[in-house]
C-alpha cells in the first residue's frame, strides 16, 4: 500500500489517500508526538477496511512524517 496523496486540515487533521483504498479519504488526527486514524470516509467501490490495513496507513503517514519512532513507542502498544 502506498500513500497517495495527502493534505493538512482544519484542528491538527491531516486527509490522506491510499493505493489500496483510491477513493475513501482516510482522516488522522494528531497526538502529542505522532498521529492517528480518526475516522475513513469509506466509499463502496473500495474493498473493506480491515484493522491491519488501519494500522498499515498509520505507519506509513507517521514514517513519511519522521513520526514514526513516536508512534511505534506510543503507550498503548507498551500496555500491550
Amino acid at each position: 500500500m502506498k500513500l497517495l496523496d495527502w493534505s493538512y486540515g482544519r484542528r491538527y487533521q491531516i486527509k490522506a489517500v491510499f493505493s489500496k483504498f483510491p477513493k475513501s479519504t482516510v482522516i488522522f488526527r494528531s497526538f502529542p508526538a505522532y498521529y492517528f486514524i480518526y475516522t475513513v470516509r469509506w466509499s463502496e467501490d473500495d474493498p473493506v477496511v480491515t484493522r491491519e490495513d488501519l494500522v498499515e496507513m498509520e505507519k506509513i503517514l507517521n514514517d513519511m512524517l519522521g513520526l514514526l519512532d513516536n508512534y511505534e513507542n506510543r503507550r498503548a502498544i507498551q500496555l500491550r
